[in-house]
Formats: C-alpha cells, structure tokens, sequence
C-alpha cells in the first residue's frame, strides 16, 4: 500500500521546485533597490528643449562605452530622428531621457537644466513613451488607455484620445466596447491593435515630449498606414525623437542623426545629409533602390 503514496510524493517534489524557483526571482525583485531620485527642481511643465552636451554612458558592469560624447540640440516642438544599424545606441540615447539610467559623463539637459535635477515623477509626466514592445494590462481597454494618474479620466477624453490613434473603430467593433478585457500583456488584440492603444496612450498623456522607439515595426502595412497617420497628429507641436529603421517614416523629422559605435557621425535634415552623400546616403540607397524592370 506504501507504493502508490511515495510516487506521488515524486508530484509534490516538482511542484516544490518550481516554487522555489519562482522565488528566487520574486526576491530578487523586492531585494531591488529603489530609484535614486535626488532631484529638487519642480516644475509645472516643461517646454521640451532638450540638450546632449558631450555626453557619455556605459551600461553598468559592461567593459565598453555605449555612448561616447554625444552632442545635439533638440528646439521645443521639432522632431529628431535617430537612424543606425541595430546595436548603434539609437534606443539608449532615448532611454536616458526619462532617466532610466543616469549618464556617466557630460550633460543632458532639458529646457537648460539638467535632468538629474528633475524630480522623477514631474520628469516623467512630462513624457510619453511608444515602444515597440507594448506593454499591456490584463483589464479593460480602458483602463489600458487612462491609467496611473489618467484613471479618472472622462470616457468622453478616453474616446476621443482612442479616435485620434485611429483606434476608435476597431474598439467600437468589440461586443464589450471600452470595456472589453484585452487578456494577459493584451493577447487578445492584434498588434497593430495593441500599438494603437498604446498611442492612444500617448494622446491622452498629452505630454510636451515623445519618444517613439521603433513604433510601426513589424507590423503589417494596412496597420502601419493607420498607426503612422495617428503617430502624424500625435507629433504635431511636440518635442519628438523617432527611432526608425525604415527611413521612409522619418525623412520629414527636422534633424536626423546617424549614430554608428555610440557616436553621432552626421546629423542634419534629409536633404542635407543626401547632399553629403555619406552613411545616410548610403542607408537611403540600399532601402530604396529598386531594381528595373
């Protein structure tokens, strides 16, 4: 009779061990240390103009420098594109700007003071963030949409922000509207689906900076059309850095910087940098060459 009781315990012991697995990386998590925030400046809102003066930055523990004395300026509303080969540095200049990490040498500095001395939570109210990879909530679309400080946010401006993102008709569509549960990290929805709540997002934030990190990649092109006319009037009057690998998305950006090795090695409109007839040229060649008939 011992036989069939001691097998089953064999069960419980691999249960046990996935338990335990899964704690190491809960603990792991709540042994983080929180963000260092020792920013004083407060401000209501902020303008968007935003400054790289000889600045430089390597991941922690890593040998080599990521970004090595990257210098541009961004005027309030205009639109920066940062174009490169995968690996360049184009996401980490973009990353410094919400202080995700703290740069190790020279300055970053928005409407003339430096970043560090934000406080974190007004630095990041006053900018809105589409990713590639986006990140939703098992709830509702609403609340996918209007969340954080947004949550109490009228479904009138929810709606209105959802138009915008050309994401409306879709949402109308679904039998529970706004109120329909998009499922764990939003499995529910398509991808372009997904990329338009997150610009819808983005509207609602209705913040002075944008940063859009590869923002109509690996999407079909009837989403693409759809997400770069809502990402069009999202635009509009913001400080904006694009980081796109098709340069068909950002020829019109008012600055484009080439980054190669952690360096800016041009920079200029797109006219400009044709005329130069150097590695933008080179980029714009190779992806739209085509081949005769």
């Amino acid at each position: 009779m011992l036989g069939k009781p001691i097998r089953q315990l064999t069960d419980v012991n691999s249960i046990l061990q996935k338990g335990i697995a899964a704690s190491y990386s809960i603990f792991d998590f709540l042994d983080l240390q929180e963000e260092v925030d020792k920013g004083k400046t407060s401000v209501e809102s902020i303008k968007g103009n935003i400054e790289w003066h000889s600045m430089s930055f390597k991941y922690p523990n890593a040998e080599k420098q990521t970004l090595n004395k990257i210098t541009l300026s961004l005027p309030a509303g205009k639109t920066l594109a940062l174009v490169g080969r995968s690996g360049s540095g184009k996401s980490t200049i973009a990353n410094l700007i919400p202080r995700f990490y703290d740069i190790d040498d020279g300055l970053l500095s928005i409407d003339g003071i430096s970043i560090n001395d934000y406080k974190l939570t007004e630095l990041r109210s006053n900018i809105a963030l589409v990713n590639q990879q986006v990140v939703l909530f098992n709830g509702t679309i609403r609340d996918n949409i209007a969340y954080g400080y947004l949550q109490n946010t009228s479904d009138k401006e929810v709606i209105e922000a959802a138009k915008a993102a050309n994401a409306w008709d879709f949402i109308q569509e679904l039998d529970h509207g706004l109120d329909t549960m998009v499922g764990e990290n939003g499995v529910l929805l398509s991808g372009g689906q997904r990329q338009r709540i997150a610009i819808a997002r983005a509207i609602l934030k209705n913040a002075p900076i944008l940063i859009l990190d590869e923002a109509t990649s690996a999407l079909d092109t009837e989403s693409e059309r759809a997400i770069q006319t809502a990402l069009d009037g999202l635009m509009a009057n913001r400080t904006t850095i694009a980081i796109a690998h098709r340069l068909s998305t950002i020829e019109n950006a008012d600055i484009i910087a080439v980054v190669d090795h952690g360096e800016i090695i041009e920079q200029g409109s797109h006219s400009e940098l044709l005329a130069m007839n150097g590695a933008y040229a080179q980029l714009h060649n190779q992806q739209f060459s085509e081949t005769p008939v």
